[in-house]
């Protein structure tokens, strides 16, 4: 087979003819339509652990918790698409011969290649005691079990007060089960977003009817067979017939524990995710790519970024040497008691803060953040075409943003939170 890399380089001798995904995932499906977007026509491998097709992971929090999708709804795929891809799923890789590019299974199968993307994101912290009633939501499987137990009534504590943890917060409300937010920050978001922001989400929270409790941490799960409360450090507890944990989650990456990779930060990459190894790259949740701004290796877990830089890495890969454009400054959303919250930029810590339209109480804020005077990122709440100009904004080469640009925003018009 032919493709268009074929010309070798130093670091990569060789044709290449064939490619090993690791990781059927979003970010590994978008590394598979790369590569064919991209002209490679060569031999592609997809392992995953989930019996699944690559399918869409945010609705689980949403949509799919209250039954309004199911999971073929989910399907990444395109109904046209053709790929031609050979997918090896239920299938978990458990180690990574670099030197060969050879990718041993749990089955005790190998598979090689001339190159490998690793894209096995990353996995739900759990606690040591997880009991009947005690939920993580990851995967399908785990959103099925969740809302099996999320009914009128039932009392819910979802242990972290991160987004996805809030999201599902929301999701319980709207089915008629009774929240309570428990979060060791001072607001829900607040060590990332800054205590404004994260005081407008906790506002719009408690609009809803949830209950969020801060600065609080869970000690210990009770009950026997079926969890009944939680503990807190204090020693307080609180009775739950459910429970959400949504403490953060960890690259999966102990498979590559003898591999010789650097993954003490999630796997270590350049600017455009190749590692240290020739033709093993990686991509998505697991991946920490350099970044120039920041000047070290950076995790982004955001939809999408694991959609989006496949195709920066697929092009490093294909063409030897690194594409023109790198690293883009993240963007995600989040889906909340009928509001959307949008982040765009990069935050170091440290940055000043304005509100630029909107406010807390009228639930359509936007705050802009700048460094040394120059704007770096903006969350929105229910702001979708301002957000959109900071994005693009946002994305232009440093040089080229003076310290004075800012994007140009109309008087606010006051809403209502949910509209």
């Amino acid at each position: 087979m032919n493709s268009p890399a074929t010309a070798p380089t130093d670091a990569d001798p060789g044709e290449l003819t064939s490619v090993t995904i690791v990781g059927a995932s979003l970010a590994g499906h978008a590394s598979a339509r790369a590569l064919r977007a991209q002209g490679f026509d060569g031999r592609i491998t997809v392992i995953g652990d989930e019996i699944h097709r690559p399918y869409d992971r945010p609705p689980l929090s949403k949509e799919f918790l209250t039954g309004g999708a199911r999971i073929e709804d989910l399907a990444l795929e395109g109904d046209d698409e053709q790929l031609d891809v050979d997918w090896l799923l239920g299938t978990r890789a458990v180690a990574l011969d670099c030197r060969d590019r050879r990718v041993h299974l749990a089955s005790g199968q190998s598979i090689r290649s001339d190159a490998v993307i690793i894209a096995t994101g990353s996995v739900a912290r759990r606690f040591d005691r997880m009991i009947g009633g005690v939920h993580v939501l990851r995967t399908i499987e785990d959103a099925i079990a969740l809302r099996a137990d999320l009914v009128p009534g039932a009392r819910l504590v979802v242990a972290g007060s991160g987004f996805i943890g809030l999201e599902v917060a929301s999701t319980a409300r709207s089915l008629g089960v009774h929240v309570t937010v428990l979060g060791s920050s001072e607001w829900p978001l607040s060590r990332t977003l800054g205590d404004t922001v994260a005081a407008s989400v906790q506002l719009l929270q408690e609009s809803r009817g949830v209950h969020v409790r801060n600065k609080v941490i869970v000690d210990a799960v009770l009950g026997s067979d079926r969890v009944t409360g939680v503990r807190l450090s204090t020693g307080e507890e609180i009775d739950a017939d459910v429970v959400v944990l949504g403490i953060g989650s960890v690259p999966a990456v102990n498979w590559l524990a003898e591999s010789g990779l650097d993954v003490s930060a999630g796997v270590v990459c350049d600017e455009f995710g190749a590692t240290a190894a020739p033709r093993i790259l990686a991509v998505g949740d697991c991946a920490a790519w350099f970044d120039p701004v920041r000047g070290r290796a950076h995790r982004i877990e955001h939809w999408t970024d694991s959609r989006e830089r496949p195709a920066v890495t697929v092009a490093r890969l294909l063409s030897g040497s690194a594409p023109r454009q790198g690293l883009r400054p993240s963007y995600m959303w989040s889906d909340q008691c009928g509001s959307r919250i949008q982040f765009t930029g990069r935050l170091l810590g440290g940055e000043d803060r304005t509100i630029e339209a909107g406010s807390i109480e009228t639930g359509d804020l936007l705050m802009v953040y700048r460094r040394g005077g120059r704007p770096v990122a903006a969350v929105g709440f229910n702001q979708p075409r301002l957000i959109a100009q900071w994005r693009k904004q946002l994305a232009l080469p440093a040089a080229f943003l003076p310290p004075s640009a800012r994007v140009r925003v109309p008087e606010p018009v006051p809403q209502p939170f949910g509209v």
